[in-house]
């Protein structure tokens, strides 16, 4: 599933750059306004920081929620406390653009994620020209040299990298890579299984004073809870934001778990 869901992202990449060529993407993310300093807003507070996701549907669930207007629920969550909001940007399994993202960036002022199955260069310089401040590194869809390729690219544009886990090995492979970013997902993206014990398991092999971000399996306060409690600085939550009917509670909920 895994190896399917970056090929594809690749081919639609391939397909936009015939549309717009490398060195103009590069241009247009070299001008763009600074990028918002993700690491500051996401370390560990007194309270969990939450990164709410825009989330239209998944392999897993199908369609999840319409989402007609990104820049709208993108204002919605941050009324709610949200730290950074992340934007699926996959066309074929998500329903996601960077055009959503572009809206996304342009209704706020807090941190914007590019969350997408990210493997070359110009998927990174379109994500800044989009204006994302944070940009998505599956550490199980890539190779060593390409990861810390990418990383580098992600740090030199001033943006910051998320870098996602699923088992030691690949938490091992992030903190080598000097990460300052670590998400840890409870979804198994082969399998799409959950394991929501996953983050407690994996938590104490990320490094003092890296980030750690809970991924999936938040489906309400209890989980929020289970995550604070295993080490968790940050969660991040789509479907249960996307079709739970009132993001901003949802959110003043979350972000009072101390």
């Amino acid at each position: 599933m895994l190896d399917g869901l970056v090929a594809g992202a690749l081919d639609d990449a391939a397909r936009r750059r015939e549309a717009r060529p490398l060195a103009e993407v590069e241009r247009a993310a070299l001008n763009r306004t600074p990028a918002l300093d993700a690491h500051a807003a996401l370390r560990r507070g007194d309270t969990i920081k939450v990164i709410a996701e825009v989330k239209r549907a998944s392999p897993s669930r199908g369609p999840l929620a319409a989402i007609t207007d990104p820049a709208a629920l993108a204002r919605q969550y941050a009324e709610g406390g949200a730290s950074a909001i992340s934007v699926l940007t996959e066309e074929r399994r998500f329903g996601g653009s960077l055009a959503d993202l572009e809206a996304v960036r342009a209704a706020v002022d807090i941190p914007v994620l590019r969350k997408d199955f990210i493997a070359e260069p110009y998927q990174v310089l379109e994500a800044r020209a989009a204006g994302a401040d944070l940009v998505l590194l599956i550490v199980a869809a890539l190779d060593d040299a390409t990861l810390s390729a990418l990383h580098a690219l992600i740090l030199e544009l001033a943006m910051t990298p998320l870098v996602e886990t699923h088992d030691a090995d690949e938490v091992r492979r992030a903190v080598d890579l000097g990460a300052s970013v670590i998400g840890v997902n409870a979804r198994d993206l082969s399998t799409f299984e959950l394991d929501r014990d996953l983050f407690g398991r994996l938590a104490p092999s990320i490094p003092e004073g890296t980030v750690r971000i809970a991924e999936s399996a938040v489906s309400g306060v209890a989980d929020v809870e289970h995550y604070r409690r295993a080490g968790a600085d940050v969660v991040l939550v789509g479907e249960a934001l996307v079709t739970g009917g009132d993001p901003v509670a949802a959110l003043r909920e979350f972000r009072a778990i101390s």
